[in-house]
């Protein structure tokens, strides 16, 4: 495995630019949960109007810009700036000019919560970074040789990123295209692949400390992570299958309201798997020739 590492590093590097890029190009369709507004969630009875009579139902009423989005056969999505309940009333009874609907639900964030939100959704996302480097490095103390414990986890750290980065630079494109906002479901999505993902590199981390344990104080580094990887990639592999096995159910039979929060679910396993693979374990190999040159 470790021969064709230039060859994984190169996808990975090009995975990792083009996720930057269509960062750059095309942003985060941010939702209400973080730059504020409201979103009315509505089913007509009697087939859907169109958008424009929609917007012209709510023309004189003062909601800033309108975004409308299909769902189902009859089913729309309204999204609009942040309003008190008196204006989401006006808005049910213009509604109800083009046909009678159910409301399915309305939510409204203000700016300031929404800014508090990104905040948090951030620092949450850093500290499970922090802690993953701490609980390695702590896990691993007993490894010295090669390669210090801690270097395990600046190793777990590095796949975790280029997981979460490449994660989010596809659903950048797919947002862009489809008009999906994200929410707080896209952060809770993005906690879970770290979850998952250094849990796979840890049990092949795991099984390279034994064997380095095993072998005493001569041993060949190349030859036990070849070893540990052999050992551990079938376990990795068949996690990974059956769990996207459920997550594609899921995204094909479930409801529209977790679609694309499994969707963030299926690319984060798919990359974890990848990293955990074919990106960890070399990475840690590079690194120790990287210090027997330097010595």
């Amino acid at each position: 495995m470790l021969k064709h590492r230039k060859i994984y590093y190169t996808l990975s590097l090009v995975l990792v630019i083009a996720s930057v890029i269509s960062l750059a190009s095309f942003g985060l369709n941010f939702g209400i949960d973080f730059t504020g507004g409201s979103i009315m969630d509505i089913e007509f009875r009697d087939g859907r109007p169109s958008h424009e009579e929609v917007r012209s139902a709510l023309g004189e009423t003062d909601l800033g810009e309108i975004i409308i989005q299909d769902i189902g056969d009859a089913g729309l999505i309204l999204r609009f700036k942040n309003v008190e309940e008196t204006a989401h009333a006006d808005v049910s009874e213009k509604l109800k000019s083009l046909g009678e609907f159910d409301e399915r639900g309305f939510q409204s964030i203000g700016p300031v919560i929404g800014e508090e939100t990104k905040r948090k959704s951030i620092w949450a996302i850093s500290l499970v970074f922090i802690m993953i480097l701490v609980y390695v490095a702590w896990a691993f103390r007993g490894v010295s040789f090669p390669l210090k414990s801690w270097k395990y986890g600046v190793v777990a750290l590095i796949t975790l990123f280029h997981d979460v980065l490449i994660t989010v630079g596809i659903f950048s494109v797919v947002g862009y295209f489809l008009n999906i906002e994200v929410g707080v479901p896209f952060v809770a999505a993005l906690l879970t692949i770290l979850g998952y993902s250094v849990n796979d590199t840890i049990v092949i981390f795991d099984r390279i400390r034994e064997n380095v344990l095993r072998q005493g104080s001569i041993f060949n580094f190349a030859d036990v992570i070849d070893k540990s990887v052999k050992q551990t990639y079938v376990r990795s592999l068949n996690t990974s299958l059956t769990t996207l096995f459920v997550l594609m159910a899921i995204f094909f039979f479930g409801g529209f309201t977790i679609k694309y929060f499994v969707l963030i679910l299926i690319i984060g396993v798919v990359s974890g798997t990848y990293s955990s693979l074919f990106l960890a374990s070399p990475l840690l190999f590079s690194w120790s020739v990287i210090k027997l040159k330097n010595r």
